[in-house]
Parts: structure tokens; C-alpha cells; sequence
């Protein structure tokens, strides 16, 4: 095999609970990583020369900051293969929104790139790896719903109740790193338990995304998309995914959901861009997955 298309799905975070931050500065999270059906999707071809080649790359981002470059660079050098790959990248998901768009793609070159080089490298190695290159990346590897803690390294595989979500992306792309720096941002919220989780979500008083408060505090667009989400759907509650900046909301099973999600979708206000996903059980690609293992 020399050629390969793999898909990268977003996901939604259920809540984010921030409880405690270490003394590298790194912060300590709770959440629930729900994989959803709006993807990118990662186009690789094997080089015998060694090069890693990204074709068609995106704007204003050099390759030394692309996440997929990363990735493959940092595979080559852990395998010591001679081989090289070209990279593309047909990108659906938003930048900068919160839904792991970028750590997904890296999920997916490293998954890809372990079959072309044919390094049959464990899940396990592939997820430390992916640590690296960003704290979701583990997640998307071993590519099953969890509940996710410490860095991102803590993962229990959790099966979710199928559902149908409304993910909406006011048009502005938010640095996760100048969110998590601000001094507004709590840290220290109450660690809960997987019991906690399955027993008592969606209880608004037990479960929300600690970087909201910070996010609407410094990105008008946001607090204007969550109040105009609620205005459509006040019967569901509406949550920021990661830090922003997209937001989400259950869509509920009335005899009116319909006629309210075409006229949410049809009155979009101009930069917004609006999704209706279904949740996803596992990796798109799970076959690729669990072929390595």
C-alpha cells in the first residue's frame, strides 16, 4: 500500500471541568469527548526519499506549525524510517473552534503513516506519541467516546446514547493556549467520578465547560451565538466545546424541532457557520485502528 485516505472526526466536549493545574503549568482536566460525523479527511502518499512534502497547505500556517507535519516528522524520527510522505488535507472542520480539528488530522497522519510505513507500532506507542503533538491527540487515536483526565493521557472508553446535535461556529478562532493562561480561569472545580457521569449528566448544577465564563468574558461573538442557540432551543441546555469558540445543543425529540432547527439553520447570521451532526460511536476509521493494535 503507498496511498491512503483517512477520515478525522470532530468531537464535542459533554462538560470540561478544570481541577487543578501542575507545577509545569500544565492543567488538569475532567471531561466527556463525544466523537461526531463532521470530519476532515487526511490524504496520504509514501515517498521513498525521505521527504515529507505537505501539498496544498493552509494559510498563515507555516509547515513547522502544522499539525500534521508534526506528526509525521515526529513519527519518522521515533521509527528511524527512511521513508517520507506527502501530506494533504481537505479541512471541514472549523480552526480554532473548539472541536479538535487539529489534533484529530495529527490522530489520523499518525495512524495512517504507522500503515504505509508499515512500522506496526501498538495504539499505546501511537498515543504517547501523540501526547506530544497535543493533549486531544491520544483521544482520537485510541478512537472510542471516554471519559478523559489528567492531560489528556486518562482515558475510559465510554458508550454514549446515540444523538442528533446542532454544533454552531460563530467565526472566530480562539488560541486554546490564551484561554487556559488567563487569570480569570478557575481551577481548582471538584473532581467527579465515571459513576457521576453516567448517573446524574445533564445536571446544569454538576456539569458545564469551566472556559465559558472566560470565553464569553473576552469574545462578544460567542456569549451573542450561546444567547441566540437558547432563543431556538430553550428546552436543551447550550455548551461551549474545549475553548471555544463553537457551541452545541442537543437537539430535542418534539413535534417542533424540526420546523426549529430549519429556521435556526436558515437565519444564520453572515461569518456563522452551522452544523447538524450525529454522534458517532467510535473513530470513522476504527478498522485502521484496530488492525494495529
Amino acid at each position: 500500500m503507498t496511498n491512503l485516505s483517512i477520515t478525522a472526526p470532530a468531537k464535542i466536549n459533554l462538560f470540561l471541568h478544570v481541577v487543578g493545574q501542575r507545577s509545569d503549568g500544565y492543567h488538569l482536566l475532567q471531561s466527556v469527548f463525544q466523537l461526531i460525523d463532521l470530519s476532515d479527511e487526511v490524504i496520504l502518499s509514501r515517498r521513498e526519499d525521505g521527504d515529507i512534502i505537505r501539498q496544498n497547505p493552509l494559510p498563515n500556517i507555516p509547515p513547522e506549525s502544522d499539525l500534521v507535519v508534526r506528526a509525521a516528522k515526529l513519527l519518522q524520527t521515533f521509527s528511524k524510517t527512511p521513508l517520507g510522505a506527502n501530506i494533504d488535507l481537505i479541512k471541514n472542520i472549523p480552526i480554532g473552534a473548539g472541536l479538535g480539528g487539529g489534533s484529530s488530522d495529527a490522530a489520523s497522519t499518525l495512524l495512517g503513516l504507522n500503515r504505509l510505513w508499515e512500522l506496526d507500532l501498538s495504539t499505546e506507542t501511537l498515543m504517547r506519541l501523540g501526547l506530544q503533538l497535543g493533549a486531544d491527540v491520544p483521544f482520537f487515536i485510541q478512537g472510542h467516546n471516554a471519559f478523559v483526565e489528567g492531560v489528556g493521557d486518562k482515558i475510559q472508553v465510554m458508550d454514549l446514547t446515540p444523538k442528533n446535535y446542532l454544533v454552531i461556529y460563530p467565526g472566530v478562532a480562539i488560541s486554546t493556549q490564551t484561554i487556559f493562561s488567563d487569570p480569570y480561569l478557575t481551577r481548582d472545580h471538584s473532581a467527579i467520578t465515571i459513576i457521576d457521569f453516567i448517573e446524574r449528566f445533564p445536571e446544569a448544577n454538576l456539569f458545564k465547560n469551566d472556559l465559558q465564563d472566560v470565553v464569553v468574558r473576552n469574545f462578544l461573538e460567542v456569549k451573542t451565538a450561546i444567547e441566540w442557540l437558547e432563543n431556538y432551543f430553550p428546552d436543551t441546555q447550550v455548551t461551549m466545546s474545549g475553548s471555544g469558540s463553537s457551541i452545541f445543543c442537543e437537539i430535542p425529540q418534539s413535534n417542533d424541532s424540526h420546523e426549529r432547527l430549519t429556521n435556526c439553520m436558515l437565519n444564520l447570521p453572515k461569518r456563522w457557520q452551522g452544523y447538524k451532526v450525529r454522534s458517532l460511536p467510535r473513530h470513522s476509521a476504527y478498522n485502521l485502528i484496530s488492525t494495529i493494535n
